[in-house]
C-alpha cells in the first residue's frame, strides 16, 4: 500500500550518526598524513587519498557542499506550514543539528587540515554556527511545544501539569496536594533579566530540576510509595512524570526571558551562516573554475 503524505517522514537520523562515526574514523586514521608538512605530504602512501582534490578528499568536499545546501531546507520547513508533511520541526531540528555536526569533520578532511583564505574563513564560521546552533537547540527544547513543534499556550502548559500531578497522585497512590507540594521548586522569574543572567538561571533550573528528582525518588522510595503501587516501575514511570512537570513549571517561568534570548541568538546565528555560505559558494566557484578536480 503506498504511503500518504502523513506517513512521510524524515528518515535521516540514523544514516547521519553513522556518516558521523565513519568521519571520525577517516580523521583519526589520517593523523599521521595530516601532521606532516606540506612539503612532505606527496611523498606519503595516502596523498592521493586524502589530498583534497583526492579520492576521499573531494568526495568529502563535494558532500559537505550538498549537506550544507541540505541544512538550508530547515528554514524553509519553519516558514511553510504546507511542508508539515515531511516531519515535525522538532525532528528536523534534531537532524538539522546531526547534519551540522558532520560538517566540520568533511571540511577538515577536504582541506587536509589546512585552512587557509576562504577555506579557512569558512571553517571559522561554520564553526562558529555550529557552536552557536548547540546553544540554540537548548534554547529551543525549553520553549514547551507539541510533539508537531508548536509552542504551547500558557493554558495549555497548565492544562498539562495538571494532568501530570494527577497521574502521578494515581501512580503513587497519594493525594493530589501532597504531589504539589513535594515537585513546587523554587525558580524566580527573570523576564527583565539579561542573556546571562536568563542563561545561568536556565542551567541552575536544569541542576536544580535532577536533584529534586533524585531526592523525590530517595523519598516515595524510603515512604513505601512504590510498594503501594504494586512495582518498583511505578516509582520510575512517578520520578519521570515529575521530571516532565518540574520542568513545564520552570520553563512557564522563564518563557519571556528565554524568547528574548533566542530572539537575540537569531540575530547572532544567521550572520554567520551567510558568511559560511558566501564562503563555500566562492571556493567552490574558484576551484571548479581552475580545474581543481578530477571529474573534469
Amino acid at each position: 500500500m503506498p504511503k500518504s503524505k502523513a506517513d512521510v517522514r524524515v528518515g535521516f537520523g540514523m544514516p547521519l550518526v553513522i556518516l558521523l562515526g565513519a568521519l571520525l574514523i577517516v580523521n583519526i586514521a589520517g593523523y599521521g598524513y595530516y601532521i606532516l608538512p606540506v612539503s612532505e605530504r606527496v611523498r606519503s602512501p595516502l596523498h592521493a587519498w586524502l589530498k583534497p582534490s583526492g579520492l576521499i578528499g573531494q568526495p568529502a568536499g563535494i558532500l559537505a557542499l550538498l549537506i550544507f545546501v541540505f541544512l538550508w531546507l530547515y528554514p524553509l520547513r519553519k516558514k511553510y506550514k504546507s511542508l508539515a508533511w515531511t516531519g515535525s520541526l522538532g525532528r528536523w531540528m534534531d537532524i538539522h543539528i546531526l547534519a551540522a555536526l558532520g560538517l566540520p569533520l568533511l571540511l577538515a578532511i577536504h582541506a587536509a587540515w589546512r585552512f587557509d583564505g576562504v577555506i579557512g574563513l569558512g571553517f571559522l564560521s561554520m564553526m562558529v554556527v555550529v557552536a552557536s546552533g548547540i546553544v540554540g537547540r537548548y534554547l529551543y527544547v525549553r520553549i514547551p511545544r507539541s510533539k508537531s513543534g508548536v509552542e504551547l499556550t500558557r493554558d495549555e502548559m497548565s492544562t498539562r501539569r495538571r494532568a501530570l500531578v494527577q497521574q502521578i497522585a494515581e501512580t503513587m497512590q497519594v493525594d493530589v496536594a501532597s504531589v504539589e507540594r513535594t515537585l513546587r521548586i523554587d525558580s524566580a522569574k527573570s523576564a527583565g533579566s539579561g542573556i546571562g543572567h536568563t542563561m545561568g538561571q536556565l542551567l541552575t533550573n536544569d541542576i536544580k530540576r535532577w536533584r529534586a528528582a533524585r531526592d523525590l525518588r530517595r523519598r516515595w522510595k524510603a515512604s513505601g510509595g512504590a510498594e503501594r503501587a504494586g512495582h518498583r516501575a511505578a516509582l520510575a514511570q512517578a520520578v519521570t512524570l515529575a521530571k516532565r512537570e518540574m520542568s513545564l513549571a520552570q520553563q512557564a517561568r522563564m518563557l519571556d526571558a528565554t524568547h528574548k534570548v533566542f530572539r537575540y541568538w537569531h540575530v547572532a546565528h544567521r550572520p554567520f551562516a551567510l558568511t559560511a555560505l558566501v564562503a563555500v559558494v566562492v571556493h567552490v566557484a574558484v576551484v571548479i573554475y581552475v580545474g581543481a578536480t578530477w571529474f573534469r
